[in-house]
């Protein structure tokens, strides 16, 4: 399996955490790269973020156009249906990032997995099947389509997990963010469940409380 092609933007001090941060459908590793400057973190926080760029596959609902994907999706709707395979794989790429991170000396509990949208189902993926306990998952305007099929990994059971959702969102919608949230409560998960009145996007509100988010989480100053 190759390695993902990545954006990397080191801290201004020695490294000790670690956020890998997917992005969306038709999107690469540059689109949540332009946020940073906005989150406004301590500038000795020692947190290396990593921006992988996905394959260019075919996407069967874009007419079967080569661009940026995760996964295959072959029909939209609440009932989306995909190509489950692909995104498995994914997020076993996602996993080989985790484990080059840890090599290079950050533990597991240091490393967060964000995702956006397409991103976020693969992190749900990687981040809840992982063995070994990591520092937390954010869930950005995205759904959960391995729920029923995902081997939890008992290390991460007390995961930080904050799910965010626009509540105007026509591209995921709002009710598959809650079913996400709905299958991990079932699983005796703790998420912490935000919207924000807006549509398939980020917006500064929402900036400021990732800010915060990660903060906490990594214990940042």
């Amino acid at each position: 399996m190759t390695t993902l092609n990545c954006v990397e933007v080191e801290p201004q001090v020695t490294a000790t955490a670690a956020v890998i941060w997917l992005h969306g459908l038709g999107s690469n590793g540059h689109d949540f790269e332009s946020i940073l400057p906005e989150l406004q973190l301590p500038q000795d926080a020692p947190v290396r973020f990593i921006f992988p760029h996905s394959p260019s596959i075919a996407v069967t609902i874009n007419g079967g156009m080569v661009m940026p994907a995760w996964y295959d999706i072959l029909e939209m709707g609440a009932g989306r249906k995909l190509n489950v395979q692909q995104l498995l794989d994914s997020a076993n790429q996602v996993v080989e990032l985790i484990e080059r991170e840890r090599a290079r000396g950050i533990a597991s509990d240091r490393i967060i997995i964000a995702g956006f949208s397409q991103g976020g189902a693969v992190a749900y993926q990687a981040a809840l099947s992982y063995p070994d306990k990591l520092a937390g998952l954010l869930a950005l305007s995205t759904y959960f389509p391995t729920s029923d099929s995902i081997e939890f990994s008992d290390a991460n059971r007390e995961l930080p997990i904050e799910v965010m959702h626009g509540s105007h969102d026509p591209v995921v919608l709002p009710s598959m963010g809650k079913d996400a949230l709905a299958a991990l409560n079932s699983a005796n998960f703790n998420p912490n469940w935000r919207t924000y009145p807006m549509e398939h996007n980020v917006c500064l509100e929402q900036i400021q409380d990732i800010a915060t988010w990660f903060k906490r989480t990594l214990n940042l100053g």
